[in-house]
Order: structure tokens, then C-alpha cells, then sequence
């Protein structure tokens, strides 16, 4: 078998939502502020956006594990949606097939006095929104957004995936990595599980060839193209170290101080 079929083996490792796994950036302060202080939601209701990728999804486990809160996914609601007993989480709510049903379910939760946490990727103002009921409610909520991954975001979050690995990625492979792959958590987690498996299947280190051909097979582009570009670009301002990406002097409590992780020469 060739190693480029062993390439688009899928990614068999489901996402991780634990609180010491979430990677803190600037990028994402102001969402984490919001979700540490429920209190202050008007309604106590809070619409979180960002796009695909941007941690919104784990920050809504972080919250909903703290709280006790139920997880329900906006394409499962629909119908006549039961009372909340608890704090909820609606994640994805902006792919509710039913209008209706999230309506009530907002007005379920107002009623019933509980804490409700809802994600998108688009801001509320810009849900393709038909109920006029619903577009009003949306319109009450506070909300909040996520930027898209900062640059230092993305290494470390590169560098965290390939550590829980146990995977060795040498920098000049983290660089090539970065500067070719589309800037989401979702597809440097993809990247990882491929580089690990190629890696594992060759016995030996990630290599450059190895990262140009998934890269290739992730994106569509030309395997040869992408080895004659350098792994430097406008990006890449490298810091090969244990660097922190925030202030541990002064956290939040949805401010997890991040594990060091070590890169390698």
C-alpha cells in the first residue's frame, strides 16, 4: 500500500472539551469573560459566535460541565421541545431545522428561570432567521464573539495536538504545517492525525514530504508546488519555546493556564 493512501485514513479521535485542554488566546477573551460571569446575562440568556473552529464548541462544554448544564444540539431541536430543569446549552443552534421549536425552548428557559447558552457561527443579526418572534428574542440576547485563531493560537494549539500524541513535529515541519493549512483548530486536528499515522506507518519523524503531501490531500493543492514554497511566510514568526499565550499572574477561571509543551529542534 502507498503511503499516500495511508494519508486520508480517517480521523478517529473525537475532539476533546475537557477545561485543561481549551487553548487560551487573545482572541477569545472577551468570550470567556462573558461566560464566567452568567450573572450578568440579560435574561440570563447568551448567544456565543464564531467561526468553525474558533473553540466556541469548547468553551460551551467548558461552561455547560461548570454549571451542571444539559447539551443539546440545534439540529435536534424540533417539535414541541421539553422545560429545562437545569442550566442549557444549545450548541449549533443557528442549524435548527425548527423556528418554532427554538422560540418556545428560549421562552421555556426565560420561564423556567435557568441559564441558557447558545453557538453560532454567524452573529445573531445575521441568522437567516424567518420568525419574526425568534428574530426578536435573538435581538434581546447579549452576545458575544470569537475572532478567528490568532497566529500564536494555532502553534501552540499544533503543538498541544501533537504532544497529547506523543508525536515529535521538528519546527521547520510545525512551519510548513502553518503556513499551508486553513487556519481552523478543526483542520490542524485532521493534519495531526494524519502526520501521526503517516508517521507511524514510515518509522520515523515527520517530515516535510510527509506534511506536503497531506497537506495536498487535505486542500487540493500540488504536493510538488507546495515543497518548492519556503516554510517561512508573513505567519510564522516563530517562538520555538514553552511560551505562554496570556498572563498566568492574572487569570480568569475560564483561563486555563496552558501545559508547556515542548518543541523540538
Amino acid at each position: 500500500m502507498s503511503s499516500a493512501r495511508q494519508f486520508i485514513l480517517p480521523f478517529s479521535h473525537p475532539p476533546q472539551f475537557a477545561e485543561a485542554d481549551f487553548v487560551a488566546s487573545p482572541g477569545n477573551l472577551d468570550a470567556r469573560a462573558w461566560l464566567d460571569r452568567p450573572e450578568s446575562w440579560p435574561q440570563s440568556r447568551l448567544i456565543l459566535s464564531g467561526p468553525e473552529g474558533s473553540g466556541k464548541t469548547h468553551l460551551l462544554h467548558i461552561w455547560a460541565a461548570r454549571h451542571g448544564a444539559e447539551i443539546r444540539s440545534g439540529a435536534g431541536v424540533r417539535g414541541l421541545p421539553a422545560s429545562p430543569q437545569t442550566a442549557l446549552a444549545i450548541d449549533d443552534a443557528d442549524e435548527t431545522p425548527d423556528e418554532a421549536a427554538l422560540f418556545h425552548l428560549i421562552n421555556l428557559a426565560a420561564e423556567a428561570g435557568v441559564m441558557l447558552l447558545l453557538t453560532s457561527r454567524a452573529s445573531p443579526a445575521q441568522w437567516a432567521v424567518r420568525l419574526p418572534d425568534l428574530a426578536s428574542r435573538l435581538r434581546a440576547s447579549a452576545h458575544v464573539a470569537i475572532g478567528a485563531p490568532d497566529d500564536e493560537l494555532l502553534r501552540n494549539l499544533l503543538l498541544r495536538l501533537a504532544s497529547d500524541r506523543q508525536l515529535v513535529i521538528p519546527p521547520a515541519v510545525a512551519d510548513f504545517l502553518l503556513l499551508h493549512l486553513p487556519r481552523t483548530q478543526a483542520a490542524l486536528r485532521e493534519a495531526v492525525a494524519r502526520l501521526d499515522r503517516a508517521a507511524m506507518a514510515q518509522g520515523g519523524r515527520p517530515s516535510r514530504a510527509i506534511a506536503a503531501g497531506i497537506i495536498a490531500d487535505m486542500t487540493g493543492s500540488e504536493k510538488t508546488e507546495l515543497e518548492k514554497t519556503g516554510a517561512r511566510g508573513p505567519l510564522l514568526m516563530s517562538k520555538h519555546d514553552n511560551t505562554m499565550i496570556f498572563d498566568p499572574a492574572t487569570p480568569l477561571p475560564l483561563y486555563q493556564a496552558m501545559k508547556p509543551v515542548r518543541s523540538y529542534p
